[in-house]
Parts: structure tokens; sequence; C-alpha cells
């Protein structure tokens, strides 16, 4: 056991490591290009889209919101608070701003993989559309191609039951342990039962919950964060200018804090980045691919809104409010460090709302991932295999709930990576189609666009 996970440890570094955030950012970078920063540009476009009723809606199951949602469901998550925490203890206040870089290149990636999950999508034999990675490297690229697809679909399928399932499941477990005292097999029961209600139900249902769920949980923390920064509003001059100066400065050691390089600053909050909003990972176009919209371009315009929201908005949050309350000198790392933040600033409280909201980002993480996750496995062997899945995905909840996830951390974290390689080749490949499809809806749209 020590040997393999020695072995994995090695990959991940790899997977993880500065050629796989040279790759992403690259792709990213030229299709922004290629896109001549329409994604950036037409961010007002993307949100009247969202907003709009069902009679702008085309063939699919699922609200191009609800579809959002769900992609949200999966992306706002540990991330947003203990990967935010960790960018800031290992690069300092700059990695902050690599992140902001990472989600604003991430947008035309969002988009991209929208755009081609829903021009390449399929109906499967129960009628319901499905869409990804695996159906635009298949039906985009051709059989030569195909087993890049199997791949992205076998790693995603491995992935989601660590990442997106015990994982999150273990995470809540422990934080309602620390903070209420509540027995980790009492969690991992009521979250079995919880899960059961919504995913049995299928990607109609978990839209559903989702679209109600993400809004509230996502407003909720943005709005607890806000009363943080204004009870610092002093600090804020301060701390934005501590995150623009370490961008590309090192930072020196300060209290608990080590002091990080302009390098340490760049790779965590980028990947830190990259981990929290999947621009790139092919996890999100999976959701997308079932909304009733009118169009690709038009699905892309909505997935695209994604990244700004995971990063811009609700990891800017985390990251401010750790720096302004000063708690980023303290040692702490981690969900830790955002608790600190939020208790220094909230006492008697702060701790808690941090323990609440990561509970719900985690369950609903566990929501999204459970589509993803079922949608590599009916690829993989066809929809017959469905019921078992969802039947396997809520008693692995119990099993990440009451257990030591340390080596299946690793090794969906791995995988999860792994993900991103056929991705990223395939949106390169399709990179003219998307290109394409985008120039002929802004040339008929016109002024509308």
């Amino acid at each position: 056991m020590e040997t393999l996970n020695s072995i994995v440890t090695s990959i991940n570094g790899i997977v993880w490591g500065p050629m796989m955030l040279v790759l992403i950012l690259g792709v990213g970078f030229f299709l922004q290009l290629g896109l001549k920063f329409m994604p950036i540009m037409k961010l007002g476009t993307g949100f009247r889209l969202l907003f709009k009723g069902r009679e702008e809606q085309g063939e699919g199951q699922i609200s191009p919101f609800n579809a959002l949602m769900t992609s949200l469901s999966a992306t706002i998550g540990t991330g947003n608070i203990a990967g935010v925490a960790t960018a800031v203890f290992l690069g300092g206040p700059g990695a902050l701003f690599w992140m902001w870089m990472t989600a604003l290149i991430g947008m035309a990636t969002k988009y991209a993989e929208a755009v081609c999950a829903v021009e390449y999508r399929e109906q499967d034999t129960l009628g319901n559309y499905v869409g990804g990675p695996m159906y635009y490297i298949k039906n985009g690229l051709g059989n030569n191609w195909r087993w890049l697809g199997f791949a992205f679909a076998l790693f995603g399928a491995f992935a989601a039951f660590g990442i997106g399932n015990g994982v999150q499941a273990n995470g809540v477990a422990q934080v309602l342990e620390v903070s209420f005292g509540l027995n980790t097999s009492i969690t991992g029961v009521v979250l079995m039962v919880l899960t059961a209600m919504v995913i049995l139900g299928g990607i109609t249902r978990i839209g559903a919950v989702a679209g109600k769920l993400v809004p509230f949980m996502a407003v909720s923390y943005i709005v607890a964060g806000l009363l943080v920064l204004l009870l610092n509003i002093g600090n804020i001059g301060a701390a934005l200018g501590l995150v623009f100066s370490h961008a590309f400065t090192p930072s020196a050691a300060e209290g608990g804090f080590a002091g990080a390089a302009v390098w340490a600053a760049i790779r965590f909050g980028v990947a830190r980045g990259v981990f929290s909003n999947e621009a790139g990972l092919g996890s999100a176009p999976i959701a997308h691919a079932a909304a009733a919209t009118k169009g690709p371009v038009n699905q892309g315009l909505v997935a695209m809104l994604g990244t700004f929201i995971d990063t811009i908005i609700v990891c800017s949050i985390t990251g401010l409010a750790i720096i302004t309350s000063g708690a980023w000198t303290s040692g702490e790392s981690g969900a830790a460090l955002t608790s600190l933040a939020f208790e220094n600033s909230l006492p008697g409280v702060g701790g808690y709302l941090i323990a609440i909201a990561l509970s719900i980002f985690a369950f609903t993480t566990i929501l999204g991932w459970s589509f993803y996750g079922e949608k590599c496995v009916g690829y993989l062997f066809g929809t017959r295999v469905l019921i078992a899945y969802r039947i396997a995905w809520i008693v692995m909840i119990y099993f990440g709930a009451t257990a030591d996830l340390g080596f299946i951390w690793l090794l969906a974290d791995t995988l999860n990576a792994m993900m991103a390689i056929p991705n990223l080749i395939a949106l390169a490949l399709l990179s003219p189609i998307v290109f394409k499809l985008t120039r002929d809806y802004f040339a008929s749209n016109g002024s509308k666009g």
C-alpha cells in the first residue's frame, strides 16, 4: 500500500504540476484570443440569457438556469472556502490575483466546453440528452479519437466516487463533528437519505434542487462575506494593495505566514483557481448538454458565467475576508483559516457559519458529481447500469463519511486532473468549430448579441 501511495503521489505531482497548469492556461488563452475576448466582453449578454423565460428555450431536459446551477453545485464547494485559504497560506495574498487571471481565461474554456457539449450531444435509449467531452470527442473528432473519449469517461467515473462523493461526505462529517459534536455515522445516514431523495429522480430533480439550493447558499455566503468585509472596510484598500503587489513581488514572512516567492503565488493561485471553477476539467459540459437551449452558443454564454460567479465573486469574497481580517498571517490553513477570518470578525457566529456553509456546499457537490459520474458510467456501459450506479453512489456516502480517506483523496485528485488532458486536446482540435459557431451566431443576431 505504501508503494502504491508513493506511485500515485508521484503521478499527482506531475498531473497537477507546472506542465498541466501551462496546458490549461495555454488552451484557455488560445480560445480567448480566438474568440477575440468575447466571453469577457459579452458577460452582460450571458446574464440576460440566463434569466430569460422558457420561451427562449429549445429541446432539452432542464432549463439553462438549472443547467448552470447543476454545474455550480459541483464547483461552488470546499474549493471556495478551503481551497482559497490554502492558496493564500501557501502563495500569499498575490495568489488571489492569479486566481482572478485564471478565471478570466477559464471563461473562454467553459464557454467552448458548453458549445461543444450542445453541438455534439446525443439522446440515450431513455430519451435523455447526454453530452460532454466523451461525446464531443466521439462525434466531433471521429472514430480515430474514440479512445480519448473512453479515457475521459473512465477517469471521470472513478474520480466522481472519490472527489465528488467520499471526500465531500467525509468533509461534512468531520466539520459537523468538530463544530456540533455530531457522530459521523449519523451524518453519513442523513446524507445518504437526502442524496437518495434527489438523485433517484435523475437530472430533472437534481436540476430542480440545484436551482433552488445553489442560489440560496451562494447568496447567503456572499452576504456573510460582505458583512465581514464591511466590518473590516478600513483594511480593504491595503488588502487589495497586497494582492496586486504580492502577485509580482515575493511575500515576506509575517506572523505565522512563512513568506512566499512569486512563483508560489502563481502556482497555487492558478492551481486552486482551476480546482475551484473546474474550467478545462470537462465536468461542467456534462450538465450543460442537458439544457433546453436554442443553440450551442446560447448555452455557452450561460455556462461561462459559472467561472465568473465561482471565482471572481465567491472566491474573492473568501480571499479578501481572510486578508482584511488579518487572519492570513495566523499560520492556519485550509478551512480553519477561513473559519478564523469569519470568527475574528463575527465572534461566536463566524465559525459556525463556515461549518454550515461547508456542509451545504459539499452536499450540493455530491449531487452535481453524481450526475457527472452517472453520465461517464452510462457512456461506458449503457443506461442499463444507471440504477445500480445510483445505489452504489448512495452507499459510498456512508463509507466516505465514516472512513479515513487519505489515499482515496489522493487517487481521486489525480484522476480528476487526468480528466483534463483528453478534454483540453479535444477543445484545441475543435476550436475552429467553436469559433465558426460563435461568428455565425453574432452575425445572425446582430445588435441582439
